[in-house]
């Protein structure tokens, strides 16, 4: 049987925990301060990180997305949770989460539907305020995010937290095990979780009320507008050649396909960072190895319409966020950043979305699922190494789009179980 939460040792630490923040108050807010340098948007609102609100939405239902990926894994749930007549609030971390509400939900903002906000700092008056303003019905929290004072608090306002769309990746889950983190999880209400192994690491961990929804990604609305302009610029960039798109490269992977890159003459190459502040880093990087290249805000206007008719390049810098399914849409295949860095690869669901193969490198821990699974069906291929991935670009497998079509309706569906699990979740 189940201890009880939090456990005395637990409790110690989230003393110990608590009094760290306030202590660190100073450095987080100069942090922010410096960060705002590079994006202003760090530096702004700083109130609503310590629950203070202009007009909040009452009674929403509450979805954390701390950044991009999460934001874009939740908005087909917040789509149908709006088209159910619900109100939603959003909180986000990072710029990228909170711009990209910001643009997929701009009429619903203006409308008053939703409400995109920095989620509080850890302390408990900032989340009880918080809660006290919006008052939500439940909360999700995207993939997984541990935070001891949003569990607390909400636990304590009587506020349902879930994780959603919830996987625990196997590196994190030896490294928690039986550790104050893992514990934490059974301040949870419950889990909707990706498949039955996330099920059953989570069960181990100590969370309970655990439902199996799948990958809400499959469902992500995909904008044909952002199809339609790379349908009208690919063959000018491409000139008819094998086009890659690199989708979300980290620090300490540039090297290594820039290197790629320069190995492989012939091919035309979509080049995306992960994170907006390299933009500026890569392209001089691309310009250090004596590439052919041009950024996306120098070509192409803001309605994605190249302003030059032939440019004469090798790569083309994704120098933008909230357009990946135009970069894709350039490409023949994808290679997915992350996989050549210990932290781990990144979403294979667009290019498989757009039936685009992907290539991803030896590090996939953090999307076991669905890789192992796209691995096994043929449309994902799992380099080990620098010279296995320069073999697939050079000479790559050929997969029908019929092949991708099966796999992705496989595992669709997952935003219309999640919607059937909630109220059963909401009883338990």
């Amino acid at each position: 049987m189940a201890g009880r939460f939090p456990s005395m040792k637990l409790r110690f630490a989230l003393i110990g925990y608590s009094l760290i923040w306030w202590l660190l108050l100073p450095v987080i807010l100069l942090y922010l301060k410096r960060r705002g340098r590079k994006d202003p948007l760090y530096a702004q609102c700083i109130s609503e990180r310590f629950g203070k609100y202009r007009n909040p939405v009452r009674n929403p239902v509450w979805v954390h997305a701390v950044s991009l990926g999460e934001m874009r894994s939740a908005t087909p749930l917040i789509r149908a949770l709006l088209a159910e007549g619900e109100k939603v609030v959003t909180t986000h971390f990072t710029p990228a989460g909170r711009r990209e509400a910001e643009r997929e939900f701009a009429r619903e903002i203006k409308t008053g539907h939703l409400q995109a906000i920095w989620v509080p700092f850890e302390y408990g008056f900032a989340y009880r305020r918080f809660l006290s303003a919006f008052a939500p019905k439940y909360g999700l929290v995207m993939e997984i995010e541990i935070w001891p004072r949003m569990i607390m608090a909400c636990r304590s306002q009587g506020t349902p937290l879930f994780m959603c769309n919830a996987q625990y990746p196997k590196k994190s889950f030896e490294k928690d095990k039986g550790g104050l983190r893992a514990a934490l999880l059974a301040g949870f209400a419950g889990g909707f979780v990706k498949s039955e192994g996330q099920r059953e690491r989570f069960a181990d961990a100590g969370m309970t009320n655990i439902h199996i929804t799948g990958e809400l990604r499959f469902d992500q609305p995909i904008p044909q507008a952002h199809l339609d302009a790379a349908a009208a610029s690919k063959m000018a960039l491409t000139k008819g050649r094998p086009s890659f798109t690199l989708t979300s490269v980290v620090e300490g992977e540039d090297a290594l396909y820039i290197a790629m890159i320069r190995q492989s003459p012939g091919n035309f190459f979509t080049y995306v960072p992960r994170a907006p502040e390299r933009f500026d880093e890569v392209a001089e990087m691309l310009s250090a190895a004596g590439l052919r290249f041009a950024r996306r805000a120098d070509l192409f206007d803001a309605d994605l319409q190249l302003t030059k008719d032939q440019p004469e390049i090798d790569v083309l810098l994704g120098d933008s966020m909230g357009e990946m399914y135009f970069y894709l849409g350039l490409s023949d295949r994808a290679i997915v950043g992350g996989g050549f860095h210990p932290k781990g690869a990144h979403n294979i669901i667009e290019p498989l979305a757009l039936k685009k193969p992907v290539i991803v490198g030896p590090h996939i821990w953090t999307i076991a699922y669905p890789a192992t699974e796209a691995i096994a069906a043929g449309v994902c291929l799992h380099v080990q190494t620098e010279t296995e991935l320069l073999n697939a670009v050079r000479h790559p497998t050929q997969i029908a789009d019929a092949q991708i079509t099966e796999f992705y309706a496989d595992h669709a569906g997952g935003v219309g179980r999640t919607l059937a699990a909630i109220p059963r979740a909401l009883e338990t």
